[in-house]
Protein backbone atom coordinates (compact mmCIF):
# COMPACT_ATOMS: atom_id res chain seq x y z
CA UNK A 1 0.00 0.00 0.00
CA UNK A 2 1.15 3.52 -0.71
CA UNK A 3 1.48 6.21 1.94
CA UNK A 4 -1.80 8.17 1.93
CA UNK A 5 -1.45 10.67 4.81
CA UNK A 6 0.62 13.07 2.73
CA UNK A 7 -0.59 12.47 -0.81
CA UNK A 8 -2.51 15.74 -0.79
CA UNK A 9 0.84 17.55 -0.61
CA UNK A 10 2.52 15.60 -3.38
CA UNK A 11 1.45 17.90 -6.21
CA UNK A 12 2.59 20.93 -4.25
CA UNK A 13 6.15 19.76 -3.83
CA UNK A 14 6.51 19.10 -7.55
CA UNK A 15 6.87 22.88 -7.70
CA UNK A 16 9.71 22.91 -5.18
CA UNK A 17 13.20 23.28 -6.62
CA UNK A 18 15.39 20.24 -6.18
CA UNK A 19 17.99 20.45 -3.44
CA UNK A 20 20.75 20.16 -6.00
CA UNK A 21 20.18 23.79 -6.98
CA UNK A 22 21.28 24.91 -3.50
CA UNK A 23 24.45 22.87 -3.47
CA UNK A 24 27.17 24.61 -1.53
CA UNK A 25 24.99 27.35 0.01
CA UNK A 26 24.30 28.33 3.60
CA UNK A 27 22.14 31.19 4.88
CA UNK A 28 23.56 33.98 7.02
CA UNK A 29 21.31 36.16 9.18
CA UNK A 30 23.20 39.14 10.65
CA UNK A 31 21.52 40.84 13.61
CA UNK A 32 22.48 43.95 15.60
CA UNK A 33 21.85 44.62 19.29
CA UNK A 34 23.32 46.92 21.94
CA UNK A 35 23.95 47.39 25.65
CA UNK A 36 22.49 50.48 27.37
CA UNK A 37 24.58 53.66 27.35
CA UNK A 38 24.38 57.02 29.12
CA UNK A 39 23.32 58.94 25.99
CA UNK A 40 20.00 59.95 24.48
CA UNK A 41 20.88 58.48 21.07
CA UNK A 42 23.84 56.85 19.35
CA UNK A 43 23.26 56.79 15.60
CA UNK A 44 25.44 54.66 13.33
CA UNK A 45 25.26 54.81 9.54
CA UNK A 46 25.56 51.20 8.28
CA UNK A 47 26.32 50.98 4.56
CA UNK A 48 27.82 47.53 4.00
CA UNK A 49 28.64 44.21 5.67
CA UNK A 50 31.57 42.23 4.32
CA UNK A 51 33.06 38.84 5.12
CA UNK A 52 36.47 37.30 4.52
CA UNK A 53 37.52 33.66 4.59
CA UNK A 54 40.92 34.65 5.99
CA UNK A 55 41.54 35.72 9.57
CA UNK A 56 44.48 38.04 8.95
CA UNK A 57 44.35 39.12 5.30
CA UNK A 58 43.07 42.22 3.51
CA UNK A 59 42.45 40.14 0.40
CA UNK A 60 39.20 38.32 -0.25
CA UNK A 61 36.59 40.65 1.27
CA UNK A 62 33.09 40.11 -0.18
CA UNK A 63 29.97 42.13 0.51
CA UNK A 64 26.89 40.29 1.72
CA UNK A 65 23.80 40.93 -0.41
CA UNK A 66 20.55 42.47 0.75
CA UNK A 67 22.05 44.65 3.50
CA UNK A 68 19.46 46.93 5.08
CA UNK A 69 21.43 50.14 4.78
CA UNK A 70 20.58 53.09 6.96
CA UNK A 71 21.05 54.94 10.23
CA UNK A 72 20.40 52.88 13.37
CA UNK A 73 19.99 54.28 16.88
CA UNK A 74 21.83 51.70 18.97
CA UNK A 75 19.95 52.73 22.11
CA UNK A 76 16.73 51.49 20.52
CA UNK A 77 18.28 48.02 20.35
CA UNK A 78 18.82 47.33 24.05
CA UNK A 79 17.33 44.87 26.55
CA UNK A 80 17.11 42.02 24.09
CA UNK A 81 15.83 44.03 21.12
CA UNK A 82 17.53 43.14 17.84
CA UNK A 83 17.29 44.19 14.21
CA UNK A 84 18.18 42.15 11.11
CA UNK A 85 20.85 43.80 8.98
CA UNK A 86 20.81 41.12 6.29
CA UNK A 87 19.56 37.63 5.56
CA UNK A 88 21.27 36.12 2.56
CA UNK A 89 22.66 32.95 1.04
CA UNK A 90 26.42 32.57 1.01
CA UNK A 91 28.78 29.86 -0.30
CA UNK A 92 29.74 27.20 2.21
CA UNK A 93 33.17 27.22 3.78
CA UNK A 94 34.98 29.30 6.34
CA UNK A 95 34.39 32.90 7.38
CA UNK A 96 37.37 34.26 9.29
CA UNK A 97 36.38 37.93 9.59
CA UNK A 98 33.34 40.13 9.29
CA UNK A 99 33.53 43.87 8.58
CA UNK A 100 30.93 46.53 9.33
CA UNK A 101 31.31 49.44 6.91
CA UNK A 102 29.91 52.76 8.15
CA UNK A 103 28.92 55.89 6.27
CA UNK A 104 29.55 59.47 7.42
CA UNK A 105 26.23 60.16 9.17
CA UNK A 106 27.15 58.97 12.65
CA UNK A 107 26.11 61.04 15.66
CA UNK A 108 25.52 61.07 19.40
CA UNK A 109 22.84 63.03 21.26
CA UNK A 110 23.67 64.41 24.72
CA UNK A 111 21.36 66.73 26.72
CA UNK A 112 19.32 67.38 23.61
CA UNK A 113 22.30 68.37 21.45
CA UNK A 114 23.54 66.24 18.54
CA UNK A 115 27.27 65.90 17.88
CA UNK A 116 28.93 64.21 14.90
CA UNK A 117 30.85 61.04 15.62
CA UNK A 118 34.19 60.92 13.89
CA UNK A 119 35.74 57.61 12.83
CA UNK A 120 39.46 56.92 13.40
CA UNK A 121 41.50 56.66 10.22
CA UNK A 122 42.37 53.08 11.13
CA UNK A 123 38.69 52.18 10.72
CA UNK A 124 37.89 54.11 7.55
CA UNK A 125 37.62 50.84 5.60
CA UNK A 126 35.29 49.37 8.21
CA UNK A 127 35.30 47.79 11.64
CA UNK A 128 36.91 44.35 11.33
CA UNK A 129 35.91 41.58 13.73
CA UNK A 130 37.13 38.00 14.05
CA UNK A 131 34.43 35.41 13.45
CA UNK A 132 35.92 31.97 12.62
CA UNK A 133 32.69 30.30 11.51
CA UNK A 134 32.42 27.20 9.33
CA UNK A 135 29.35 27.23 7.08
CA UNK A 136 27.71 23.92 6.18
CA UNK A 137 25.53 23.47 3.11
CA UNK A 138 21.84 24.03 3.82
CA UNK A 139 22.29 25.34 7.36
CA UNK A 140 21.14 28.77 8.60
CA UNK A 141 23.54 30.72 10.81
CA UNK A 142 22.81 33.70 13.04
CA UNK A 143 25.62 36.21 13.49
CA UNK A 144 24.85 38.61 16.34
CA UNK A 145 26.77 41.90 16.48
CA UNK A 146 26.47 42.91 20.13
CA UNK A 147 27.73 46.48 20.46
CA UNK A 148 28.39 48.47 23.62
CA UNK A 149 27.49 52.14 23.15
CA UNK A 150 28.86 53.16 26.55
CA UNK A 151 32.35 51.97 25.60
CA UNK A 152 32.20 52.91 21.92
CA UNK A 153 32.28 56.71 22.25
CA UNK A 154 35.36 58.64 23.28
CA UNK A 155 35.45 62.40 23.94
CA UNK A 156 38.71 64.00 22.86
CA UNK A 157 40.51 66.88 24.54
CA UNK A 158 39.23 69.36 21.96
CA UNK A 159 35.60 68.44 22.66
CA UNK A 160 35.00 66.17 19.69
CA UNK A 161 33.39 62.75 19.92
CA UNK A 162 35.02 59.75 18.27
CA UNK A 163 33.29 56.47 17.44
CA UNK A 164 35.46 53.49 18.33
CA UNK A 165 32.93 50.67 18.18
CA UNK A 166 33.22 47.94 20.80
CA UNK A 167 31.39 44.95 19.34
CA UNK A 168 31.19 41.32 20.42
CA UNK A 169 30.40 38.76 17.72
CA UNK A 170 28.33 35.66 18.50
CA UNK A 171 27.71 33.02 15.83
CA UNK A 172 25.40 30.02 16.11
CA UNK A 173 23.61 27.57 13.86
CA UNK A 174 19.84 27.92 13.88
CA UNK A 175 18.82 24.63 12.26
CA UNK A 176 19.90 21.26 10.87
CA UNK A 177 19.18 19.10 7.84
CA UNK A 178 18.61 15.59 6.52
CA UNK A 179 20.20 14.32 3.31
CA UNK A 180 20.55 11.11 1.35
CA UNK A 181 19.65 9.31 -1.86
CA UNK A 182 16.46 7.63 -3.02
CA UNK A 183 16.36 4.88 -5.64
CA UNK A 184 15.46 3.86 -8.29
CA UNK A 185 16.39 7.14 -9.92
CA UNK A 186 13.79 6.90 -12.69
CA UNK A 187 11.06 7.78 -10.18
CA UNK A 188 9.65 11.17 -9.25
CA UNK A 189 9.73 11.10 -5.44
CA UNK A 190 8.40 13.56 -2.88
CA UNK A 191 10.29 13.49 0.41
CA UNK A 192 8.80 14.86 3.63
CA UNK A 193 10.25 15.49 7.11
CA UNK A 194 7.43 14.99 9.64
CA UNK A 195 7.46 15.94 13.32
CA UNK A 196 4.40 14.65 15.14
CA UNK A 197 1.50 15.44 12.80
CA UNK A 198 3.25 18.37 11.09
CA UNK A 199 5.16 18.29 7.81
CA UNK A 200 8.06 20.67 8.42
CA UNK A 201 10.30 20.01 5.43
CA UNK A 202 9.82 18.95 1.81
CA UNK A 203 12.04 18.00 -1.09
CA UNK A 204 11.25 16.85 -4.61
CA UNK A 205 13.53 14.40 -6.39
CA UNK A 206 12.76 14.35 -10.13
CA UNK A 207 13.39 11.40 -12.41
CA UNK A 208 17.05 11.20 -13.34
CA UNK A 209 18.20 12.39 -9.94
CA UNK A 210 18.53 10.60 -6.62
CA UNK A 211 19.81 13.15 -4.08
CA UNK A 212 17.44 14.74 -1.59
CA UNK A 213 18.02 17.45 1.00
CA UNK A 214 15.65 18.61 3.74
CA UNK A 215 16.99 21.83 5.26
CA UNK A 216 15.81 24.38 7.80
CA UNK A 217 14.86 21.75 10.38
CA UNK A 218 14.81 22.46 14.13
CA UNK A 219 16.68 19.97 16.31
CA UNK A 220 14.60 16.90 17.08
CA UNK A 221 13.43 13.51 15.85
CA UNK A 222 11.67 13.14 12.52
CA UNK A 223 9.87 10.61 10.37
CA UNK A 224 11.10 10.90 6.79
CA UNK A 225 8.48 9.82 4.23
CA UNK A 226 9.20 8.91 0.62
CA UNK A 227 6.23 9.07 -1.76
CA UNK A 228 6.61 8.01 -5.44
CA UNK A 229 3.09 9.24 -6.29
CA UNK A 230 -0.23 7.61 -7.05
CA UNK A 231 0.66 6.63 -10.61
CA UNK A 232 3.84 4.82 -9.65
CA UNK A 233 4.06 1.05 -9.29
CA UNK A 234 6.38 1.50 -6.30
CA UNK A 235 5.56 1.55 -2.62
CA UNK A 236 6.31 4.51 -0.41
CA UNK A 237 8.49 4.23 2.66
CA UNK A 238 8.83 5.88 6.06
CA UNK A 239 12.15 6.20 7.86
CA UNK A 240 11.38 6.60 11.56
CA UNK A 241 13.35 8.26 14.39
CA UNK A 242 15.74 10.31 12.26
CA UNK A 243 17.63 12.65 14.57
CA UNK A 244 18.57 16.22 13.62
CA UNK A 245 21.04 18.39 15.54
CA UNK A 246 21.75 22.09 15.08
CA UNK A 247 24.52 22.87 12.63
CA UNK A 248 24.73 19.33 11.23
CA UNK A 249 23.46 17.42 8.23
CA UNK A 250 22.15 13.95 9.13
CA UNK A 251 23.08 11.57 6.32
CA UNK A 252 20.63 8.67 6.01
CA UNK A 253 22.35 6.95 3.09
CA UNK A 254 20.53 5.24 0.23
CA UNK A 255 16.79 4.62 0.55
CA UNK A 256 15.53 2.09 -2.01
CA UNK A 257 11.84 1.97 -2.85
CA UNK A 258 10.42 -1.41 -3.84
CA UNK A 259 7.83 -2.27 -6.50
CA UNK A 260 4.37 -3.33 -5.40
Amino acid sequence: MKITKILSLWCLVTLVTSCGDDEGKARIVVRLTDSPGDYEAVNVDIQDIQVNANTDSEDGWKSLPNVNKGIYNLLELTNGTETVLTSAEYPTGKIGQIRLVLGSNNSVTIDGDSYPLETPSSQQSGLKLLLNADLTNGITYAILLDSDAALSIVKTGNGKYVLKPVVKVVSEALDGAIAGKVLPDELNVAVFAISGIDTVGTSYVPAGSSDFFLGGLPAGSYSVSFDPGELSNYRGKILENTSVTLGSVTEVGVIELLPE
